[in-house]
């Protein structure tokens, strides 16, 4: 059994968003389209990206029983003003349910997070329609995921027992890291860092229950590996480093991350330092960058005993969708 807890869809199209230099969608083909942003090419994607048959047929190829499907965060909109990221949500979530109408796709909605309040509204349609979790970005602008919104949010998340999947977007730029793909390579991981530390340090697990599931992309950045750095920085510097009632260690077992680290060194420090129950597969599939086939690393890695295979490969993310 897998359970890929980290995948992405396209829809073939759209309606307008309302907006000029909105994404679109440029097909250039039967299996091929690109995603404009502002009039530029932003993403070649192919078929895998919205024809559920083709997604399958990949599934079935990779041996994966099962997708959590999300938004692809470019259409997250949360710049927009509230009430056109609420219909920029309705219209990426309804479309969403037609693409995983087969039980084996697991959809995952979006929701307006620059507004609290129509963020709690959209995520309770969705789960009525048939939705089974929500990812979110990992800051709106220069609020964190320690904003009391977004707490607000999450807080409804642990009510409604919803699983809540963080990915990085709106990465920065500049000529520095713009080469090389190092938004990608750099960025995404330095951007998950910072939100697990925002969770934490902002006091988040202070004041959400531990009933809140949430599973960071990307392994959780490089939280891992310096966890011993914010560990020393808590306790020596307290009037600077974090609000949080406990020291950053105290936490863990709060959250988990996905398995997207390419690396089996990387994943033992995962398993080492979040515990076998807190790592789940995750691809990042259809994308270019993912892991493929997804779950070659768990299933290679020497170091796991058979019971904590089963656990990241699927064990894992049942329990995180409940």
């Amino acid at each position: 059994m897998a359970v890929d807890v980290h995948t992405h869809f396209v829809p073939s199209g759209w309606p307008d968003l309302g907006w000029p230099g909105a994404p679109r969608l440029r097909i250039e083909s039967e299996r091929e389209a690109t995603i404009l942003v502002n009039g530029r090419d932003f993403r070649k994607i192919q078929d895998d990206c919205w024809d559920p048959r083709v997604r399958l047929a990949r599934m079935d190829e990779d041996g994966v029983d099962r997708q959590v499907v999300s938004p692809t965060p470019v259409f997250f909109g949360y710049d927009r003003p509230a009430v056109e990221g609420m219909r920029i949500a309705k219209v990426f979530n309804d479309l969403a349910l037609e693409i995983c109408a087969d039980p084996r796709l697991v959809p995952f909605c979006q929701v307006p997070l620059q507004d609290p309040e129509l963020a709690c509204v959209e995520l309770d349609r969705c789960l009525d329609s048939g939705h089974r979790g929500v990812e979110i970005g990992n800051h709106v602008g220069d609020r964190d995921l320690d904003d009391p919104g977004v707490v607000r949010f999450l807080q409804h998340c642990a009510e409604r027992n919803v699983p809540v999947f963080v990915h990085p977007w709106d990465l920065p730029a500049g000529p520095r890291i713009e080469r090389w793909m190092a938004q990608w390579l750099v960025g995404m991981p330095a951007e998950t860092h910072l939100s697990i530390l925002a969770m934490i340090l902002g006091g988040v697990f202070d004041r959400v229950p531990d009933t809140l599931r949430i599973c960071f992309a990307h392994g959780g950045g490089s939280f891992a590996f310096w966890l011993g750095r914010f560990e020393n920085a808590w306790h020596r510097r307290h009037d600077l480093v974090g609000v949080s009632e406990r020291p950053p260690s105290h936490y863990l077992g709060r959250f988990s991350v996905d398995s997207a680290v390419f690396d089996e060194r990387a994943l033992r420090l995962l398993v080492d330092t979040l515990g076998e129950d807190h790592v789940m597969l995750g691809s990042d599939f259809p994308y270019p960058l993912g892991e493929s086939p997804p779950g070659d690393l768990i299933r290679n890695a020497g170091f796991l005993s058979g019971a904590a295979r089963t656990k990241l490969l699927a064990a894992n993310a049942e329990a995180f969708l409940g």
